[in-house]
């Protein structure tokens, strides 16, 4: 099964970037994912389903420790996985 996972970290600070969102960034991009977009308001990535499970896992754990205070999630069934 194939993934696509939205997400966001709050609280925003539109001057500059929480520690929380640079975490969120750095776990996303280090995930064994096939597509990954990392944006201002918002995140998506796609992958197997256990690498963005993984990935989510992660997300929520280590932003939570940087200081996020809400995480808004959000998970889709896009496909079946070819591998």
């Amino acid at each position: 099964m194939r993934l696509k996972v939205e997400f966001t970290t709050e609280p925003f600070d539109l001057d500059e970037a929480p520690a929380h969102a640079l975490v969120a960034r750095e776990v996303i991009e280090a995930a064994d994912l096939d597509a990954v977009d990392v944006g201002p308001f918002g995140n998506t990535a796609e992958g197997r389903a256990d690498a963005v499970l993984g990935a989510v896992d992660a997300v929520l754990r280590k932003t939570l420790e940087a200081g996020a205070t809400r995480i808004s999630l959000q998970v889709n069934v896009v496909g079946e996985d070819s591998r």
